[in-house]
């Protein structure tokens, strides 16, 4: 079991660049990323890595299921999305709001613990359980987001905008179908498992400790579900969309031929998604002081 310590810190050093390395080219072949966006994902890994294996491995869950969701139904997304690129691809911009808060809390992890992967224990310490907690609501958010989004775009119900729970048109920012929201729970789930069991290998609990870990499960769901709400409240209100008759799609951007459908345009898709992880991150991170 790995308990930090200089030399080991340097070793995971190195294996993160590598992997990292070998990841990012493989997904920029694959079209998931860009070239600008390996810029960000590999000092992020490296980061992630240096704080504990299981951090790089909720980073590595959200990174590979979010890319497999992304390719489903492509030819459907690509005559409802504006946006649509080949594979999904992400760039710099999005890397960042999907991994910067996470980056900033497993330097602070790594600063406070020197790279020992801690149990969720309050009487232990109190911060390290918060950010480790942040942690895991930052990557539930994130794929609750990301899965919703691809998924629920492909339900054959037609999706209700959250604020009044009108029918309202494919694509529309901050409009939900139940689908979509099974998906967000369902992608919170995921990264609650992945904590539990690379924290079986990577950990040494008291045996008290060690169950109440599993209410990890419980509350990556509901953060993961919570994210996508939030993330659909704040589309809805501060994202901007219309209806252009040209392009016969939903757009975010207003103009001579588009309709208003809801929003106003305060902030853009990466705007919001940095706004609904800082908010999910800091709930999950209160509920864990509170429940380890």
């Amino acid at each position: 079991m790995d308990h930090g310590g200089g030399g080991s810190i340097w070793i995971r050093a190195a294996v993160a660049v590598a992997a990292g390395a070998a990841i990012a080219a493989r997904a920029v072949r694959r079209k998931s990323v860009d070239s600008s966006a390996v810029f960000v994902g590999v000092p992020a890994m490296v980061a992630h890595t240096i704080a504990g294996y299981r951090f790089a491995g909720l980073l590595l869950v959200f990174f590979f299921t979010s890319s497999r969701v992304t390719r489903v139904g492509e030819a459907r997304k690509r005559a409802l999305d504006p946006e649509f690129k080949e594979g999904g691809q992400r760039n710099w911009k999005q890397v960042l709001s999907n991994s910067g808060i996470a980056s900033i809390l497993v330097v602070l992890i790594a600063s406070v613990t020197g790279g020992t992967d801690r149990c969720l224990d309050s009487k232990e310490s109190t911060l390290v359980t918060a950010l480790i907690g942040g942690v895991i609501g930052h990557y539930a958010c994130c794929n609750g987001d990301t899965w919703s989004s691809e998924l629920g775009i492909l339900s054959k119900a037609e999706p209700r905008i959250i604020t009044t729970f009108k029918r309202v048109r494919k694509g529309t920012n901050g409009g939900v179908t139940i689908d979509g929201l099974l998906a967000a729970a369902a992608a919170g789930f995921s990264i609650g498992l992945a904590f539990v069991l690379i924290g079986l290998f990577t950990t040494q609990c008291a045996s008290d400790v060690f169950w109440s870990q599993l209410l990890v499960i419980p509350l990556a769901t509901a953060a993961g579900l919570c994210g996508s709400l939030i993330d659909s409240f704040l589309g809805a209100t501060v994202q901007y969309s219309g209806f252009c008759s040209v392009r016969n799609k939903v757009v975010g951007v207003d103009g001579p031929t588009v309709t208003r459908i809801s929003g106003m345009n305060i902030l853009d898709n990466n705007g919001v998604n940095v706004v609904s992880v800082f908010l999910t991150t800091v709930l999950t991170a209160v509920s864990c002081t509170y429940i380890f």
